[in-house]
C-alpha cells in the first residue's frame, strides 16, 4: 500500500471529524460488510471489478476499498480527511499494495481521466455541496468510466427526515462527540430488543436483525452524529447524477430505504 504526504485541502462544511471518531472506534473489518458492499454497489458483481482501477471518495475505515481489491481490482485511491479514519483505512488496506491512501477532501479531488470507476458510499448525502463532489468524481474517471454512489433515500425514511432530523440538528450533532456516542447506547438497546421481537418489515430491518450489538450501535451512532444528512427521493438522486454530466444513469432501490446510482462519463 502506498501512502503519500498530506496534501492541502479545502476545509468542507460537514462532519469528517465526527466520522473520524466513529471509524476510530468501529474499525474492525466484519464479514457482513461484504454483503453490505454488494448491496450498495448492485451494478457491479465481483467479476466486474477485475482489472479495474478506482477512487473511493470518503473511504472511512477503508472497508469499501478492501472488497474490490479482493475481487481483482488492480489498484486505486482512497481519500478521507480525518486522521483517525485514515489510520483505520491504512490498517484495513495494508494487504493491498496497489492502494494509495490520501488525506484529501472530495472538494479537492483533482485527478483527471485516471480511474475506471469512482464511487462514494454513504458520503455524498453528508456534504454541503454534493454537486461539486460529484463533478470532481466524474472528472477523475476515464471517458466511458463509471461513477457510482449510494445515498439515503427519502422513501421509507420520512420519519427520520422529518421526525428525528430536527433533534439531530439541534442536539446530537452539536454535543461533544464522545457524549453523543454515550447517548447512542439507550436507543441501540431499544433497537436490539425491537428487532429480537420481530419489529420492522422492510428489507433493511430484516438485514440488520442478524447484526451483533456493536454493529447496531455503530449504525445508531452514525445516524446521530452528522451535521448534515440529506434524504433524497429517486428523482432527486437521478437529477444529481445528470447534473454531473453523466449518461446512461441507472438507479437501484437498496434495502427499501436507500438509492444506489450509476452513470457513465461521456467519451
Amino acid at each position: 500500500m502506498n501512502d503519500v504526504p498530506t496534501v492541502a485541502t479545502t476545509t468542507p462544511t460537514g462532519s469528517s471529524d465526527r466520522f473520524g471518531y466513529e471509524w476510530g472506534h468501529y474499525s474492525e473489518l466484519k464479514p457482513i460488510y461484504e454483503e453490505q458492499f454488494r448491496r450498495w454497489t448492485p451494478f457491479f458483481g465481483p467479476d466486474d471489478w477485475a482489472g479495474r482501477t478506482f477512487v473511493d471518495v470518503g473511504c472511512g475505515m477503508g472497508r469499501n476499498s478492501h472488497w474490490p481489491m479482493t475481487y481483482g481490482a488492480t489498484g486505486g485511491l482512497a481519500i478521507d480527511l480525518d486522521e483517525r479514519s485514515l489510520a483505520s483505512a491504512r490498517r484495513t488496506l495494508a494487504p493491498h499494495a496497489g492502494i494509495e491512501v490520501r488525506r484529501q477532501s472530495a472538494y479537492d479531488l483533482d485527478e483527471r481521466d485516471r480511474f475506471d470507476v469512482a464511487f462514494s458510499i454513504g458520503v455524498i448525502h453528508h456534504l454541503e455541496d454534493p454537486d461539486r463532489a460529484l463533478a470532481n468524481m466524474t472528472r477523475a474517471v476515464k471517458p466511458g468510466g463509471s461513477v457510482m454512489i449510494w445515498v439515503y433515500g427519502l422513501e421509507n425514511n420520512r420519519w427520520i427526515a422529518y421526525g428525528l432530523t430536527p433533534l439531530r440538528r439541534a442536539l446530537f450533532s452539536r454535543l461533544p462527540i464522545g457524549l453523543t456516542h454515550a447517548l447512542s447506547l439507550p436507543p441501540t438497546m431499544l433497537l436490539w430488543l425491537a428487532l429480537r421481537l420481530g419489529a420492522g418489515r422492510t428489507e433493511y430491518m430484516r438485514l440488520i436483525r442478524g447484526f451483533d450489538f456493536a454493529h447496531l450501535r455503530s449504525i445508531v451512532f452514525d445516524q446521530m452524529l452528522p451535521q448534515i444528512a440529506h434524504y433524497w427521493s429517486r428523482a432527486e438522486v437521478e437529477a444529481l447524477m445528470r447534473r454531473a454530466g453523466l449518461e446512461n444513469v441507472r438507479l437501484e432501490w437498496v434495502n427499501e430505504m436507500s438509492w444506489a446510482a450509476i452513470g457513465r462519463k461521456p467519451g
